[in-house]
């Protein structure tokens, strides 16, 4: 009986976990409007799946928005070589390109950015 809290326990704790995490998804153009017009902040990450830079950036970004502070962050990702439609949109000429929007607004824009101190002060600025 003591097992099967423990393991009840590590699945709340689990589940309470990604409840306080922003997300990360694919981009599309419907659900980026739905976020921007709701007012919602959203980073944009263009990346390459052959960039080394955007690889440095991966792991940075995704323990970035596991924190409570994100919580209402999305990170919507563009991959820059087969989705050229969404990276000319967004005026995007090279891939590690992170966007920020606060709303419907641009607040941020990097590229090639691989330090965790720049990257968060990217993410803060949506939420400001």
């Amino acid at each position: 009986m003591k097992l099967r809290t423990t393991i009840s326990f590590l699945a709340l704790s689990a589940l309470a976990g990604i409840a306080n995490a922003g997300e990360i998804k694919p981009f599309s153009q419907v659900e980026f409007d739905r976020l921007t017009h709701a007012g919602q902040p959203v980073v944009v990450d263009v990346s390459a799946t052959w960039c080394p830079t955007c690889k440095a950036q991966r792991p940075i970004l995704e323990k970035l928005m596991k924190q409570p502070t994100y919580k209402d962050v999305t990170l919507l990702t563009v991959d820059f070589d087969s989705e050229k439609n969404t990276v000319r949109a967004f005026k995007v000429s090279m891939q590690s390109t992170l966007v920020g929007f606060k709303g419907t607004k641009e607040v941020a824009r990097s590229v090639g950015d691989t330090t965790e101190s720049g990257i968060d002060g990217l993410i803060q600025k949506t939420v400001r």
